[in-house]
């Protein structure tokens, strides 16, 4: 039997990154059967990372950012079609316009997308973007080529602090109001979201932390903001930088364990049903996705990384034309990085699950450092800021669960470090941006939290 997993009909849902590594990947694995990619957006699989750096700065266009094929997949490519719900029992995914498509083995990569401004009417305003889609990319960058007096971001999370990088590097004038107590706190904890902020204000940004945006204003154009402390912000342009959606709605009705945390999976990227039974053809890759990872307690990671959705959409294609015992697991450490302010932050593990950190090489004085991240005595997570090279040697010692403090290795310092602080990370639930990682589950940090 396990000769008929290369042959059949296989059906992507979701035409970006994980949706074109899966299919590279299948045909690399030897998949010979009929392999159809159905993505919303009418582009062919296009960079997205690019879109709040090179595209905001004028280096790159939105329109150049198509994905190199590493192979041709010899797909079907159906672009610019919603995909609106599957029968598991029929194997039949169903499109936009009544058609279905009949699979043997379905991958679902719907990924996520911008979360907009909760009142619609603002959200319309002329002036208002959202960053997410090579439209909003090239929308954003011809407005700010247009020098406008002010730019409003709201959400100090990485994408939003990368946007007002952009906007200082072009010389605008440009606000941030994060709800947080400093940027970046949702994803890296208190310490180093406070050189963050200090970064910022260094940079020129007018950054209001503790407040949130309660209304945008304008007739027919936006013209400003009310903030929660009474004060306004008047600005000409506002991008609602409040983290992301996961493209889910659409299986409501399927019976799989989808919800607004996106869909779960085990390690092998086996999507689960609404019970939590393990289907054998359905599979899930990339951001919509949440799976388990042993060394971060078996607790479901959402990750919307770039490294990530390569990996999870390369072991997907494995799974889906290998026999049981040949399957493999998804168990990549998650790695990121972002620049912003002239400063390089890498991240490997999942700095949120820590309940301590300590400075390991460096100084925040500094602006140059390694900060480790430990959970009940063990490594978790380390995010280097202009000392990358460190990286590698903490992933080392985050994948055999070295102890935490970690001991003097990689550490310019003669003596381990001993002096460990509170990770500080705050309960999601109360950030206005979602972090970079969702660990969903026991919160290891709700006793620490500082909002």
């Amino acid at each position: 039997m396990p000769g008929d997993l290369k042959d059949g009909r296989i059906v992507i849902v979701g035409a970006s990154l994980a949706g074109l590594r899966a299919a590279e990947a299948l045909r690399d694995e030897g998949f010979t059967g009929s392999l159809t990619v159905v993505g919303d957006e009418p582009h062919a699989p296009y960079d997205r990372p690019p879109l709040s750096k090179q595209v905001l700065l004028g280096q790159a266009t939105a329109d150049t950012l198509e994905l190199p094929m590493r192979r041709d997949p010899d797909a079907e490519w159906r672009l610019g079609v919603r995909a609106t719900g599957v029968d598991l029992l029929a194997k039949r995914v169903s499109l936009e316009g009544g058609e279905s498509l009949p699979y043997d083995r379905l991958l679902i990569a719907t990924g996520t997308r911008a979360r907009p401004w909760p009142n619609p009417e603002e959200g319309a305003l002329d002036g208002v973007f959202t960053l997410r889609t090579r439209e909003d990319g090239a929308g954003l960058a011809e407005r700010l080529a247009a020098r406008p007096e002010r730019v409003l971001v709201i959400g100090g999370g990485f994408t939003g602090s990368e946007i007002a990088s952009a906007c200082r590097e072009l010389g605008l004038e440009v606000t941030v109001a994060e709800r947080g107590p400093a940027p970046l706190v949702g994803a890296l904890g208190g310490t180093l979201s406070k050189l963050a902020a200090v970064m910022q204000r260094n940079h020129g940004v007018d950054l209001r932390t503790g407040v949130t945006v309660t209304a945008l204003n304008g007739n027919g154009s936006f013209t400003g903001a009310q903030l929660s402390d009474g004060s306004r912000v008047e600005a000409d342009v506002c991008v609602v930088a409040l983290g992301a959606i996961r493209n889910v709605e659409w299986l409501a009705e399927s019976g799989l364990a989808a919800g607004p945390r996106g869909i779960a999976c085990d390690a092998g990227c086996r999507a689960f049903n609404m019970y939590g039974i393990v289907t054998d053809d359905v599979f899930v890759a990339g951001d919509v996705s949440r799976f388990p990872h042993p060394l971060f307690g078996y607790q479901m990671l959402s990750l919307e990384h770039w490294g990530n959705a390569v990996e999870q959409a390369e072991v997907a294609a494995h799974n889906m034309v290998n026999p049981g015992p040949l399957q493999r697991p998804h168990l990549a450490i998650p790695v990121f990085w972002s620049t912003q302010f002239g400063l390089n932050i890498k991240s490997v593990g999942v700095p949120t699950y820590s309940d301590h950190v300590v400075i390991a090489q460096g100084s925040l004085e500094a602006r140059r450092l390694a900060m480790v991240y430990g959970y009940q005595g063990r490594v978790t997570a380390a995010v280097t800021v202009d000392m990358a090279k460190a990286l590698d040697y903490y992933r080392h010692l985050i994948e055999t669960a070295a102890p935490f403090p970690p001991p003097p290795g990689a550490q310019d310092r003669a003596i381990a470090a001993d002096v460990t602080i509170p990770s500080a990370v705050p309960d999601p639930s109360v950030l206005s941006h979602g972090p970079t990682v969702a660990l969903t589950g026991h919160l290891p940090d709700r006793r620490l939290t500082v909002v």
